[in-house]
């Protein structure tokens, strides 16, 4: 695990850009800490930091050359069957000097090719760069498990693993006004956009070729959304399940560090906990635990697991006042706007699990693949509405005039019921889009001022031009590619490399995915039940009480911050006319209706808002006002 950072420069005025490799490559120092290496020639510059997991000796370390000093490689992340690889290019005359994944990993690209990169399971962003032909390969994993950012001008690529390594290079700072209404919809900004207009994401499952000043960007990947003959039989894909799983997480067990893993008290999370205590005997394990939300902890399931298997547990109980002291080290790290505030507990998780382990496996993905979330069930009964469906939109009238917020049941379950309301009367496509947002573009468009708007919805387009049949699978394909790329994955690499913690995902090994896709929907989710394939699977090895439990996900009390001990916060950076006229960015008065809203019996989902341009506000200060 490791961040990557680097130059290949078209011309002597690119080249003079070279001199800031260093000070871009000590800007991922978090990610990694152990050590720290920058080469360059007349023509490119590759910067590492590493946090040392596999070969752990001075062998391992980055960038790294071939035996003919004619490639080198710099790389972020794991490649998990790097042994049976290095087999097969021994067998066809290669030589190694270390024992790290990284040499196989160059040895693969020389055999290879771009070729090499459906034969890899793990994560990674990496470039390899050939001296002979002065050409630059830089590639991105499947599913986008680590970041790659780059830019691109007439003069120079630039590459990193973080935005702040490219503004050590000088990227002009100039807002994209496409990505700032996405974030402000999403909380989130997908790939291939960014914050800055010039720099952006390598898609995942993506491959650049760079020679002579020409960028070549190939997709080598793409999910395989449905199948004409789907598996249909619920205890075939169980055993198929089983077996595909309890691989993906044997072979994420690979370190020559300590390892652990993340127990929510969930079930994606105790079935990576019960497959992995199979082979590591005493596994550790980490929890965190809410004191002032009885309705949020699951510490008591989680310690069911833990009981259960043996594990050494961890548990991390957190108050509010906790959660509110960890808000500087979250939002300070981040180096573009993230509005997702579950980053917080993430963050917290990431610090105190750090201090026992370097590396941790988590349950994330199997919400996106195996249909975890409300909106899921929601879209079933969306396309298929029966007597429920009907009556609750013939109501219609008075879930729009009865006060909605997540304070209590009852508002909740009528912002539930609004939101349901209003998603189903829309097309598949911009139902998509509407369950996906959290604030609605009209009120985006009333709060970005006229010169900061665009017209352009490419890429909104390039998203919900997905949807054509309206399946589940559809959904979950999008969801897969825009919220776990771009929220989820991007939550758990910023919080988790800012306290130099790897994570590793075992349901995003590439057969999972595969064998996720080939299901019938009707193994995943119906109107009434969630990832019922997964749940069915683990169903013997798992406490029963785990079975006899909600889905309950944990709501950061950011309302009470904002009326209480955030409220002076907002007021000089978000509420603030003189500032505001100063930026010039957002309406004064929309943002006065807002904080009207705000402190109303009726805030509905506005504390989503807030935060965003909370967020956007700190990060403004810190990255764009200087």
């Amino acid at each position: 695990m490791c961040g990557i950072t680097g130059i290949y420069a078209f011309n002597p005025v690119g080249r003079m850009h070279l001199v800031h490799l260093e000070e871009a490559t000590k800007k991922l120092e978090k990610r990694g800490p152990d050590v720290h290496n920058t080469w360059f020639d007349e023509v490119v510059g590759l910067g590492h930091r590493r946090l040392s997991i596999i070969d752990t000796s001075s062998a391992g370390n980055q960038p790294m050359t071939d035996a003919s000093n004619r490639y080198q490689i710099v790389f972020n992340g794991e490649i998990y069957n790097f042994l049976s690889l290095k087999k097969e290019l021994t067998s066809l005359g290669h030589t190694f000097r270390s024992e790290s994944d990284t040499e196989v990993l160059l040895y693969a690209y020389i055999q290879w090719g771009a070729k090499m990169l459906p034969r890899l399971n793990g994560f990674f962003a990496l470039a390899i760069y050939d001296r002979d032909s002065r050409s630059l390969f830089v590639a991105r994993d499947r599913y986008g498990i680590k970041p790659l950012l780059y830019y691109k001008d007439e003069d120079k690529l630039l590459f990193g693993s973080e935005l702040k390594a490219l503004l050590a290079f000088g990227v002009p700072k100039k807002l994209n006004l496409e990505a700032l209404r996405t974030y402000f919809e999403l909380t989130y900004i997908p790939a291939p956009l960014s914050i800055l207009e010039g720099v952006q994401k390598l898609e995942a499952g993506h491959y650049l070729q760079v020679s002579d000043g020409a960028i070549q960007k190939q997709s080598y990947y793409k999910l395989p959304a449905g199948t004409s003959s789907p598996i249909t039989h619920l205890d075939k894909a169980k055993l198929q399940l089983q077996d595909a799983l309890e691989a993906a997480v044997n072979r994420r067990l690979v370190a020559d560090v300590p390892l652990g893993a993340f127990l929510s008290g969930g079930i994606d999370s105790s079935i990576i906990v019960a497959l992995a205590s199979k082979h590591v005997q005493q596994l550790e394990t980490f929890s965190i635990g809410f004191k002032d939300n009885s309705y949020f902890d699951e510490t008591h399931f989680a310690e069911l697991v833990a009981k259960k298997y043996g594990t050494n547990h961890h548990v991390f109980s957190l108050t509010n006042d906790d959660l509110l002291q960890g808000v500087d080290a979250a939002v300070d790290y981040l180096d573009e706007p993230f509005a997702d505030s579950s980053a917080l507990p993430v963050s917290i998780l990431s610090q105190q699990t750090r201090q026992h382990v370097t590396v941790a496996l988590s349950g994330d993905g199997a919400d996106e693949l195996f249909s975890g979330y409300n909106k899921h069930a929601a879209w079933i009964r969306m396309q298929s509405p029966g007597l429920q469906e009907h009556l609750a939109s013939t109501l219609a009238p008075f879930w729009k005039v009865l006060p909605k917020s997540r304070n209590s049941p009852l508002s909740d379950t009528v912002r539930k019921l609004d939101r349901f309301v209003r998603g189903k009367n829309l097309s598949p496509q911009e139902r998509y889009w509407f369950l996906a947002s959290f604030t609605p573009q009209k009120q985006v468009d009333r709060l970005i001022r006229q010169k900061y708007k665009t017209n352009t919805d490419a890429f909104k387009s390039s998203i919900i031009d997905q949807i054509q049949s309206g399946s589940l699978a559809e959904v979950l394909a999008l969801d897969v590619q825009m919220v776990l790329e771009g929220d989820m994955l991007r939550k758990v690499d910023s919080m988790s490399m800012a306290n130099s913690l790897e994570v590793r995902v075992p349901f995003l090994d590439p057969e999972v995915v595969a064998l996720a896709f080939s299901m019938d929907d009707s193994l995943k989710a119906t109107s009434s039940a969630r990832k019922i394939i997964l749940r069915e699977a683990f169903r013997e090895i798992l406490p029963k009480e785990l079975y006899q439990r909600g889905k309950h996900g944990f709501e950061v009390p950011l309302l009470q911050w904002f009326r209480k001990e955030l409220a002076k916060e907002l007021d000089r950076l978000v509420f603030n006319d003189e500032r505001l006229e100063a930026q010039g960015i957002f309406d004064i008065k929309e943002i006065a209706r807002i904080r009207q809203q705000m402190y109303s019996v009726d805030p509905g989902d506005v504390h989503s808002l807030v935060w965003a341009l909370y967020v956007f506000q700190r990060w403004y200060d810190r990255y764009f006002d200087h």
